[in-house]
């Protein structure tokens, strides 16, 4: 059953929070598509996550390219599964996937410092539990690590 991941941001941005989840997606043999609702941040996140460290790689591509099937994490704003992703991440309140029993783990990530953001995110919460879903809760704490919360 796919488990259903939920990260708080709170006083973070997307851009400090996401490279490093994409980085342990990698290490751990992960496919990755990264599903945003608008062309424009998914452009600014594939410009961002070239150049976001000088000692880093992530290799990527929009759903643009011609050999998406091939890259290890897909920038998206269509569903579908181009790359064949174990992990899917969704950001800027994406909806869930029709497709979501088809990947190992489901990411919703979002602001919590937007009102939208946790409403939606709280809605969310509820209807992965009504169908079942294993859903977590994450954290950052006070160091910025990610912690599990109940």
């Amino acid at each position: 059953m796919t488990e259903i991941l939920f990260y708080h941001l709170q006083g973070m941005s997307l851009e400090s929070v996401l490279p490093p989840l994409l980085e342990k997606s990698l290490e751990r043999g992960w496919r990755v598509v990264v599903q945003s609702t608008s062309p424009e941040r998914t452009e600014a996140l594939d410009a961002h996550l070239w150049t976001y460290s000088d000692d880093s790689f992530l290799p990527h591509a929009t759903w643009r390219a011609g050999d998406a099937q091939d890259q290890p994490i897909i920038l998206s704003i269509e569903e579908g599964n181009p790359n064949r992703a174990n992990v899917r991440f969704l950001i800027d309140n994406a909806a869930l996937p029709v497709d979501c029993n088809s990947y190992e783990r489901v990411v919703l990530v979002f602001n919590g410092d937007d009102a939208d953001a946790l409403t939606a995110a709280r809605g969310t919460w509820a209807d992965c539990k009504a169908r079942g879903f294993e859903v977590t809760y994450w954290q950052a704490d006070e160091r910025g690590r990610w912690q599990r919360r109940q």
